[in-house]
């Protein structure tokens, strides 16, 4: 059982997975923060990478908690087109996982109480992260008829002596590489790291967009570089 009060507040939240909504079946990700009000209304800010796209708007909208941990959604962004979600919260109202309810959008999302103002000292000294995902081609012509690129790494970034953050990728520990964060006071995050190599051709920049949740305890992100379909997620231990 859930108290619907319980739900109000801030929140983070990613969505990932292939949508058909415009035909085709296209591949999506989205993050962004959206705070829901005791009166019901949504307001918040999306940015989504859809078939390597990206995409951002503020939102708005309205919601529905219900008694038995049910919560439903809509949200217009700002060329007036709506869209549909549904989810189940657990029951102290930290988590939701939900879907876009509209045929054919997206099925897999996570969204998680993120505080109401945010400050670099709230993120942790040490992250594990995951990215996974696809890099499509962008361009016409003949490259546009190539393969993506897939990218699965894992590893762990923790803060060094300077205030900066050092990577290294699972069972490579000995090479490490710079990575930089900045937190606004919305909780949204902007990473850039390297995914460190032997062969210096071989290093991979990458830029993500992300939202703080749990206290600073995760970092749920989405890769912004053109062409990009990834997802990431930072968890301190």
């Amino acid at each position: 059982m859930c108290d619907p009060a319980a739900l109000v507040g801030a929140y983070g939240f990613q969505l990932s997975g292939e949508t058909t909504i415009s035909g085709e079946s296209k591949p999506v990700s989205n993050i962004g923060r959206m705070v829901l009000a005791a009166d019901g209304a949504i307001s918040g800010y999306s940015t989504a990478m859809f078939a390597g796209f990206l995409l951002g708007n503020p939102v708005t909208g309205i919601y529905e908690a219900r008694w038995d941990c049910t919560i439903s959604w809509s949200l217009q962004d700002d060329s007036g087109a709506f869209q549909h979600f549904d989810g189940v919260a657990t029951s102290d109202g930290k988590t939701v996982h939900f879907r876009q309810a509209d045929p054919g959008g997206a099925q897999h999302g996570i969204m998680a109480r993120t505080p109401a103002e945010c400050k670099p000292s709230d993120l942790r000294t040490q992250y594990a992260f995951t990215l996974s995902g696809a890099s499509i081609p962008m361009l016409p012509g003949p490259a546009s008829n190539t393969a993506s690129n897939t990218i699965d790494a894992k590893g762990l970034i923790k803060a060094d002596a300077n205030a900066g953050f050092k990577l290294a990728l699972e069972g490579a520990s000995a090479l490490t590489s710079d990575v930089t964060i900045a937190v606004d006071a919305q909780c949204i995050v902007e990473i850039e790291l390297s995914l460190p190599a032997q062969d210096p051709a071989a290093i991979t920049p990458v830029k993500l967009r992300g939202v703080l949740i749990h206290e600073g305890r995760e970092i749920l992100a989405i890769e912004t570089d053109p062409g990009a379909m990834v997802t990431a997620a930072f968890t301190a231990p």
